[in-house]
């Protein structure tokens, strides 16, 4: 079944979040019509190749008009034409954008359909996929555009009172024009006539005063909204980028910020504005006890403070530094290789000059003697801001090219060799920028969230943990210190954590049983509680009990192991994965002889396994280990081939596959069979081989898991040839995929 056919069986609740993915950079309308296609093109990696993503984008559009010319409804025909024209707009210059967008919201549907699988969500998941979060922006929307309007209906009560002073004054000055000779000769129209002037100064009083009152009052709901909702929600959405860096739940809410940024930001200047005419109006007409020369200049300095705050506050980092090659790895740089990262100005200001430079420095203001390392940016490190047409005109500027070259040291020495390891050292990368907006003059600066920096590939894992461990953690971007006494993590945050990894780079997270595993494996038996305390040393630092490795260097080399050899069997729910020994006996020993089970090894990094029982005659059990298999043997066969041909070679016993059911009960052919490789070879003349697994079962029988050694394929000659004798291979007609 198709991905998108699962999505849309979801309960509702589930299907919120799905329609929260899709917007106008990515309609639904092409998520349905195109659903097959869609889900079998790498948009991974096209988000980092352009000419890919070039290509992938025309592809997109020939395929939109093939569904549109086959459409027979003409509304919907129209819609699809309108949808092709907009993505025409917004990615023909940028297709990697496009790529990146369609990415993100694959993974992010497959992360709600193993969710959906999962009988709970994790304590962070949950806290940032509530229907709490979603009335808090129903309320700042309301709140924001009732600001909005507040705002519109001064500027008719500010024409309003340009209106009547206008009046005021031209009948002022004609009152003046011909006080000396209408005194003499009619006194009592010129009283009137003042009495009247009178009573319109008085009413300009009132209307002065009442409009001063409301701009306080506006100025008073927006620093209220700007201290209560809209600085809390960037925070949150900054929180959330921290979560979703490692793996957690799709970010979204940037638009939406930058939507209530923006439209704040235009109220404030349109009350500046107001504010500069009031100014104006006093030059004509003023009078004692004005209210507007006494208050207008504290409520220009309150607005001009809260426009230089919203926007200092509204330029982020909208991608974090991320090498190309590793895109679900963000925050690791290495030296020498490039990387990319972008910022954002939230608020859409069209008198913005354009020219808006920003600058990059690598650990600005790290005291001394807090690295053992420095680093300088290689590349150029200064960019102009420019408008995208795909994001509703906002300033932003991506940094596409940049590398770290480490700094030389005197004598090749570094000095300052701390206790921290090379991945546990945290740096960061700042950027700057300055511009003039209305006379106000703002200073920009914000930073990345902490870089680990490595000078070899060996040490992305290392440096992956740490990152995991500092943005579960901590939500300071500039707690550079945080590895000098890390704080622990409770078990169930850390195991959602882990869960989240599976999910990012295997497809499908831990269940509540493979978590309860993992848990045992790595606290024994404080694995039931889920607030025990876990510290980053028993995670990443010191070795498992009798082993030679940490826990996550084995939990890492497993997750690579999945993601480039056992993706389709382990996406099938086949491998148990991190049983123990104890209780794949326990789960085994009731089972019919040849039922067998998969689980990751043990004793090995990177290594995957498969026990079976056997009943004696005398009723007594056996239990039987292959060998793990590493990444060096299923690079010549797959992991479903390898159950399908495995052999056992005994003294006296004809050489057999002893592997019948799939715990607890499924057949192996059942199972894996539409996972087996059928593909005849297509080399010729040549006579098609087959690779085949086989072990040699030892001659002495236990209860406990005996280990049956694997060589490595291919067989020898000699194998093959018993092989031959006993199972009568007919050499003419063996069909395989793997060719000599």
């Amino acid at each position: 079944m198709s991905q998108w056919k699962q999505i849309q069986q979801l309960e509702i609740r589930l299907l919120e979040h799905v329609d929260y993915l899709y917007d106008d950079n990515f309609p639904m309308d092409i998520r349905q019509g195109l659903s097959s296609w869609i889900e079998t093109q790498d948009w991974d990696t096209a988000a980092n190749e352009e000419s890919m993503a070039g290509v992938l984008f025309t592809n997109l559009l020939s395929q939109l008009d093939r569904v549109r010319s086959q459409e027979q409804n003409f509304l919907q025909r129209h819609n699809m034409k309108i949808i092709q024209q907009q993505l025409q707009v917004k990615y023909t210059s940028n297709p990697t954008v496009m790529a990146r967008v369609i990415s993100t919201c694959l993974r992010e549907e497959r992360r709600i359909l193993s969710s959906a699988c999962m009988q709970e969500q994790g304590p962070l998941e949950r806290s940032l996929q509530n229907s709490v979060a979603f009335e808090r922006q129903k309320n700042m929307d309301n709140r924001v555009a009732i600001i909005r309007g507040s705002v519109q209906l001064m500027d008719q009560a500010v024409k309003s009172i340009e209106d009547m002073q206008d009046d005021f004054d031209f009948r002022y000055k004609t009152l003046q024009a011909r006080e000396s000779s209408d005194a003499r000769q009619n006194p009592e129209m010129m009283k009137q006539e003042v009495t009247t002037l009178q009573a319109m100064l008085n009413s300009l009083d009132f209307k002065r005063k009442e409009i001063l009152s409301k701009m306080d009052d506006v100025i008073k709901e927006i620093e209220d909204l700007m201290s209560s909702q809209l600085n809390p929600e960037l925070q949150d959405w900054k929180r959330r980028q921290q979560i979703a860096a490692i793996g957690g739940p799709q970010l979204t809410g940037l638009e939406q910020l930058h939507s209530w940024f923006t439209l704040t930001a235009q109220s404030l200047f349109q009350m500046k504005r107001q504010l500069d005419k009031l100014a104006d109006l006093i030059v004509k007409v003023t009078y004692e006890s004005d209210p507007i020369p006494l208050q207008k200049p504290q409520m220009e300095q309150r607005v001009k403070y809260l426009i230089y705050h919203l926007i200092k506050s509204s330029f982020v980092v909208e991608k974090q530094p991320c090498m190309p090659t590793h895109p679900q790895k963000p925050l690791i740089i290495k030296t020498g290789v490039q990387f990319t990262t972008k910022v954002r100005l939230l608020v859409k200001l069209p008198e913005v000059d354009y020219q808006l430079k920003v600058k990059t420095t690598f650990d600005k203001d790290l005291p001394p003697g807090r690295v053992s390392r420095q680093f300088f940016i290689l590349t150029n490190n200064t960019k102009v801001m420019d408008i995208e047409d795909y994001s509703n005109g906002c300033l932003s500027v991506e940094f596409r090219h940049l590398q770290l070259k480490e700094k030389k040291y005197i004598n090749g020495t570094k000095g300052n060799e701390g206790l921290l390891s090379v991945t546990e050292e945290l740096h960061s990368l700042s950027f700057e920028a300055c511009f003039t907006v209305q006379g106000l003059t703002i200073e920009l600066e914000t930073c990345s969230l902490p870089l680990v920096v490595i000078s070899n590939v060996s040490q992305l894992p290392g440096g992956w943990v740490s990152v995991m461990w500092y943005n579960l953690l901590s939500d300071e971007p500039r707690n550079l210190a945080f590895f000098g006494n890390p704080p622990r993590a409770t078990w169930s945050q850390l195991s959602e954590v882990l869960s989240w990894q599976f999910s990012t780079f295997a497809g499908k997270g831990l269940n509540k049983e493979q978590l309860s595993m993992l848990g045992g494996k790595l606290l024994g038996q404080h694995a039931s509680c889920s607030d025990y305390q876990v510290s980053w040393s028993k995670l990443s630092k010191e070795n498992i009990p009798g082993k030679p490795f940490s826990f996550w260097m084995w939990l890492d080399s497993i997750l690579e192991l999945i993601k480039k050899y056992l993706l389709p069997v382990w996406n099938e729910n086949y491998i148990m994965g991190f049983v123990s020994k104890e209780m794949e006996r326990t789960l085994l020993k009731d089972k019919e002889p040849g039922t067998f089970l998969l689980r990751f090894s043990e004793s090995h990094l990177g290594g995957i396994t498969f026990t079976w029982v056997e009943h004696g005659n005398n009723g007594e059990v056996k239990f039987n280990s292959v060998e793990p298999y590493t990444k060096n043997r299923l690079s010549a066969l797959p992991f479903a081939d390898i159950i399908r041909d495995y052999k056992v070679i005994s003294e006296g016993v004809v050489p057999e596959n002893p592997l019948k059911f799939l715990y607890p009960d499924i057949p192996k052919d059942e199972a894996f069979g539409r996972l087996y490789n059928i593909q005849p070879s297509k080399v010729h003349p040549y006579i098609t081989s087959t690779l085949i697994p086989i072990s040699q079962l030892r001659s002495n029988t236990t209860t406990t898991p005996s280990s049956c050694q694997s060589p490595e394929p291919p067989m020898t000659p000699g194998e093959f040839d018993m092989l031959s004798e006993h199972l009568c291979f007919d050499i003419n007609s063996m069909s395989s995929p793997y060719s000599e």
